[in-house]
């Protein structure tokens, strides 16, 4: 086939009438930000499941009425304004003017008290303040009221989410069932997940959204002005953390958002590279038996758990050697915070493998196999499983540890049933919670003991120890708080929910192009700059 020449000038003319027509965002190169992923993002619904990339997908799309700051402290964010009548049972808000879904529909108060109303279902936080309400009320499009039977001392805390986010959906997705997934992206934060772009287990796209509408405040941690300063952000999944680390170094991305630590010091030599701790007080290491089925139905069972290894083999198969990264400590409320204490802690201060040996036989365990998922994907999740299946072997357990990535890990831990009658079940899994979250035992979501089924994966019950935590929330002087505080404790090593394996810092990776990365609890997108 003949070529056809193209004549130039019509190529010329051609060109300025498409100009003519576009945007100057269109017409100038977009900015993408590129980021190697700690997990493959799976569900669109930060309620549905506590998994730390749902949580950050939260953040780019969702909003929240107020935002946590670096220290804990609580700030407006779509709220304008509030007023709290001075027995603290009735409240009044007031949402910002101009707030926007990303479809360019407003945000009302109906969006407002459907989300509020399914994260009560489900946040632990959320439930005890549910049970507390008289009343939800929208006023009218921008100004919501509750009213409660008792006041609810963490009011603010709890709607900035310092324990379970209560992010902001349309009403249309809020009606989800709370114990469903949400499947639809369409949120009134800073970012727009392109669904179009979605390859799960590969990447995920977002665009900056051009309906949001920052605050004017300074940003810090999650709180102030969500300011976007690039256009795209482009998550990638690359499992092999030796070729992630290459690719940052070579510019081919500009961000790791959680780098293997045996990768850290060589990528410390890089000039072109910053690591860097963005959460000094990091994140505290657990490990969570599945208290409905058997051998950890029986607390003996699970104070065997308790008897196996020490801490600080488990934060050197986590982080390494490096002392700065790591702490041994048996306090559950985290060591270094108003609430470290070892009161109750004592049995399990050192390992004793024979008293181990010994409590399992008693917990009435008969040989079956013990299920422990362990996510090949996440370098310091796998390291510490790994360990604990060793030890467990050490005193005689029969360990079968099923290999699998996280987001396989967080869909199958929601399952109940007992491996021996499903195969989808499990025995123990371990992840780690940022320190902030489990230094409080109120908000501390994985000491919460309901005997519903409806708390956190693993369901440990005890109605007594349920209501000493909610006893703590509701202790008013520092003594009352002491005391209600060591009361809680001494239960919960009665009860063992979870182990805690340590506390461990986290660094992030960039490029040195990158400007304005913030410190919070967990990466934030919006603030950053490509130079």
């Amino acid at each position: 086939m003949a070529r056809i020449r193209r004549r130039p000038w019509l190529t010329i003319v051609a060109a300025t009438a498409v100009a003519a027509f576009l945007t100057p965002f269109e017409t100038r190169a977009q900015t993408t930000l590129k980021v190697v992923i700690h997990a493959e993002l799976r569900n669109l619904d930060p309620l549905w499941t506590t998994s730390l990339i749902a949580f950050n997908y939260g953040n780019m799309v969702l909003d929240t009425l107020y935002s946590l700051d670096t220290k804990l402290g609580a700030h407006p964010q779509m709220v304008e304004a509030h007023t709290v009548s001075p027995d603290g049972l009735n409240w009044s808000f007031t949402l910002r003017s101009g707030l926007k879904f990303s479809d360019g529909t407003p945000v009302t108060t109906k969006d407002v008290v459907a989300s509020l109303r399914r994260w009560g279902q489900r946040a632990p936080d959320g439930r005890v303040l549910m049970e507390r309400l008289a009343s939800l009320e929208a006023k009218d499009d921008r100004t919501f009221t509750i009213a409660l039977k008792k006041a609810y001392p963490l009011m603010l805390q709890s709607l900035a989410g310092i324990a379970t986010t209560p992010f902001i959906f349309r009403e249309q997705e809020a009606k989800t069932d709370a114990f469903a997934e949400v499947k639809e992206s369409m949120g009134s934060g800073p970012f727009v997940f392109v669904k179009d772009e979605w390859v799960p287990g590969a990447k995920t796209v977002y665009r900056k959204s051009p309906t949001y509408l920052p605050r004017s405040d300074a940003p810090n941690g999650y709180a102030g002005g969500k300011v976007v300063k690039v256009d795209r952000v482009e998550w990638t999944n690359i499992p092999d953390q030796a070729t992630a680390a290459a690719a940052l170094t070579k510019g081919e991305v500009d961000m790791i958002e959680a780098p293997s630590h045996d990768l850290i010091p060589q990528l410390k030599k890089d000039t072109n590279v910053v690591v860097r701790v963005i959460n000094p007080i990091g994140r505290q290491a657990v490990a969570r038996p599945n208290h409905l089925v058997p051998p950890f139905n029986n607390v003996k069972a699970r104070q065997a758990l308790m008897l196996v290894g020490n801490q600080q083999d488990y934060l050197t198969a986590m982080v390494g050697d490096d002392p700065a990264l790591q702490k041994a400590c048996h306090a559950p409320f985290v060591c270094g915070t108003e609430n470290e204490t070892l009161v109750g802690a004592e049995p399990y201060l050192k390992p004793d493998h024979e008293k181990a040996k010994q409590l399992m036989k008693e917990s009435g365990y008969d040989g079956r196999p013990i299920v422990i998922m362990t996510p090949t994907d996440l370098p310091v999740l796998h390291n510490m499983t790994v360990y604990t299946a060793d030890l467990l072997r050490q005193i005689g357990v029969n360990v079968d540890l099923q290999a699998t990535d996280w987001a396989t890990l967080v869909q199958r831990r929601t399952t109940k049933d007992d491996p021996q009658t499903n195969k989808g079940g499990w025995h123990i899994f371990q992840t780690t919670w940022p320190s902030a979250l489990q230094s409080h035992p109120f908000l501390n979501i994985s000491a919460a003991t309901p005997c519903d089924g409806k708390n956190w994966f693993g369901w440990a019950c005890d109605e007594e120890m349920e209501k000493m935590r909610i006893a703590f929330l509701d202790a008013g002087t520092p003594a009352e708080k002491k005391t209600a505080l060591e009361a809680f404790q001494k239960k919960f090593f009665d009860v063992l929910p979870y182990r805690i394996l340590g506390q461990m810092l986290n660094p992030i990776a960039y490029r040195k192009s990158l400007d304005g990365v913030l410190d919070a609890a967990e990466l934030v997108y919006w603030n950053i700059a490509k130079k």
